[in-house]
């Protein structure tokens, strides 16, 4: 349920065109539905303008399966991250419009598409972060905004990323996915206007702490305008983006309307 699916249900039983019963219906699983073993949220759309996200890891495929049935039922996208091969297979079967994204652990429905509105580049310093930024390109993706990738331009080679310098520059928000020691993050934000959105990977050696050393080394970066999620965390880096680039449209739309005031 979001805004305008709410306005429409409100006209049409306006109009005559649904009853005062089905509009109940329509409305009884605002704002969530009780699965026994979990509540979909579908309010959140209504709240926060993005759909609930399904996590996963630790759910059976059987859940996984009844949740995405519910999201579904109400016109929307949905997304389930780690997802599992198993309940991937499951899901392609239910929904064959959906995406199975293997290296990413994703699977997804674009059942509303819409317009798109803000710009972020995701970034990767290897190969390797590739997994992570996925998930952070596809949930950007989901929620509204045009995504652009850039993989394996790291600091061990940055002339690479200077190739692209021009793209970097038109974004309005900048997603740097790294391992290691994280420094691309900083690296980036050292010539760039937009706010990176640091996502630390768990590629690396034994002292790389499986994450931890690029986690630490993007939070305490020399740069400024850096902001940094958890370790392989590609969802959160994708739907702050996301958010940024939602609120900046809003905001744009009213000083619009503000300027064509009297």
């Amino acid at each position: 349920m979001n805004k305008e699916k709410l306005r429409a249900l409100l006209r049409d039983h306006k109009d005559g065109k649904l009853s005062e019963e089905e509009v109940l219906q329509e409305l009884k699983y605002l704002p969530f539905e009780d699965l026994g073993f979990a509540k979909v949220d579908h309010h959140r759309t209504l709240r926060t303008g993005f759909p609930e996200v399904v996590y996963g890891k630790g759910k059976t495929d059987e859940q996984i399966l009844a949740i995405a049935e519910s999201i579904s039922g109400k016109k929307t996208n949905f997304l389930v991250t780690r997802c599992a091969q198993s309940a991937a297979e499951k899901l392609e079967r239910r929904f064959p419009d959906g995406t199975w994204m293997k290296q990413a652990d994703l699977f997804f429905v674009e059942a509303a598409p819409q317009k798109k509105f803000g710009y972020v580049l995701v970034v990767t310093a290897g190969t390797t972060d590739i997994p992570a930024a996925e998930e952070a390109a596809v949930t950007a993706s989901l929620f509204g905004c045009n995504v652009d990738r850039i993989y394996d331009v790291g600091v061990a080679g940055v002339h690479r990323l200077m190739a692209y310098k021009s793209m970097i520059d038109e974004a309005d928000v900048v997603i740097v996915a790294a391992g290691m020691e994280g420094a691309l993050a900083s690296v980036v934000a050292s010539f760039c206007k937009a706010v990176v959105v640091a996502l630390p990977t768990s590629v690396g050696y034994g002292a790389s702490f499986g994450g931890l050393a690029a986690l630490l080394g993007m939070m305490t970066s020399c740069a400024a305008g850096v902001t940094v999620v958890n370790i392989d965390n590609g969802f959160g880096a994708g739907c702050a983006a996301a958010i940024m680039c939602a609120r900046a449209h809003d905001l744009a739309g009213q000083i619009a309307r503000d300027s064509k005031k009297p």
